[in-house]
């Protein structure tokens, strides 16, 4: 029976990890600044290429550096990738940035921006409706 996870999903799962813990506990390249988040891996079917999606927040002079660092961290990496998951031939790695991170933030900030004016155009509405309520109303009997 064949198996719902192919071996290039493990391997991209376990890359994950390798990676993710080297940034964390193990990263000494001064370049390496700002929260850096790995999102996710792709890797090819024949295990030859990894892409390594990386969220780094922060400024872009800071998130440049970061995908610098990186870049010239990847042997290493890759080296560790290698020994870490007992493969032949250790993937190919390429940093790649990962805007999801950045632009949920700002799907979310446009949502909060709506909620906020629906919530001020509501209040404007029941003030207006309020005052009209308690304004004096003619009265229908005098006018018979």
């Amino acid at each position: 029976m064949p198996s719902d996870h192919h071996r290039s999903d493990r391997v991209a799962e376990g890359i994950r990890e390798v990676v993710a813990t080297f940034l964390t506990e193990d990263a000494k390249d001064p370049r390496l600044v700002g929260l850096v988040t790995v999102t996710g891996v792709d890797v090819t079917r024949d295990l030859r290429q990894a892409r390594i999606f990386v969220s780094v927040m922060g400024e872009d002079s800071a998130r440049e550096a970061t995908f610098a660092g990186l870049q010239s961290v990847a042997s290493h990496v890759r080296s560790r990738v290698g020994r870490a998951l007992r493969l032949r031939h250790a993937p190919e790695l390429t940093f790649v940035p990962d805007e999801s991170i950045a632009h949920a933030a700002r799907i979310e900030s446009l949502l909060a921006q709506v909620r906020q004016s629906e919530s001020s155009t509501d209040s404007a509405a029941d003030g207006s409706s309020e005052a009209d309520e308690s304004a004096p109303q003619p009265d229908d009997r005098s006018s018979s």
